[in-house]
């Protein structure tokens, strides 16, 4: 329901950027006619994350017409799907979104690799890009006024790891980890941080595959006793 309420204050939030006014407000002696807004979606839906965003994006535009249904503006929302970890193509559906469609904002993509290059266009365009799950900490709203994340990075997990590991008064600990851009992303952090408490990493197991999660337990569980 986070995810909900957090599109349900964005399309608040972007009715009132964008003017939005009564639909029964007159102008020059006349009643307004709507008027619609085009928003792009560049999502994953064969992923979790992308299914949710869809079905939480429709029930964030049904309550939020819902709340305000004598607002003249009305949303147009435009779906672009792409495969799993397509960075050209979730480029391509970007460009496509601002020349074909005019959209006036977008909402991802959803991955942290694809929105660098979907952030590039949409400050060259000058087209909103707003993400809710792009969490890499490279990429900030600072650098490009035209870039809103409405999530915390990755780097806000930093402080409640290294908590627990000066709790425990642990010198030495493993880090396993998803050998992705997610998972490499965040060790450069979590390293310094360490550091920064005097807890040293003695390994690091970077897991590219499901599968191989038990067979890296094993090799770790056959090492050399570390006194954590």
């Amino acid at each position: 329901m986070a995810i909900h309420l957090m599109l349900l204050i964005f399309f608040t939030w972007l009715s009132h950027c964008l003017c939005v006014e009564p639909f029964n407000y007159v102008k020059n002696g006349s009643i307004g006619s709507k008027e619609a807004v085009r928003v792009g979606v560049i999502i994953d839906l064969n992923s979790g994350v992308g299914k949710i965003g869809e079905n939480y994006i429709s029930m964030a535009l049904s309550d939020f017409y819902t709340r305000y249904a004598n607002y003249r503006t009305r949303l147009n929302v435009t779906v672009k799907n792409y495969g799993k970890d397509d960075v050209i193509f979730a480029a391509s559906a970007a460009l496509e979104l601002i020349k074909n469609e005019q959209v006036d904002a977008i909402i991802g993509p959803q991955r942290s690799s694809e929105a660098k290059f979907v952030i590039d266009l949409g400050e060259r365009a000058q087209v909103p890009i707003i993400s809710f799950s792009a969490t890499s900490p490279t990429l900030s709203p600072t650098q490009s006024p035209f870039f809103i994340r409405t999530c915390h990075d990755d780097y806000s997990q930093i402080k409640p790891l290294t908590s627990i590991v000066q709790a425990f008064g642990w010198r030495q600990i493993i880090i396993i980890y998803e050998d992705t851009e997610f998972g490499n992303g965040l060790i450069p952090y979590l390293t310094d941080a360490l550091q920064e408490i005097d807890t040293r990493i003695v390994y690091r197991s970077a897991i590219s595959k499901p599968k191989n999660i038990p067979l890296e337990l094993e090799k770790i569980k056959a090492m050399e006793t570390v006194n954590l």
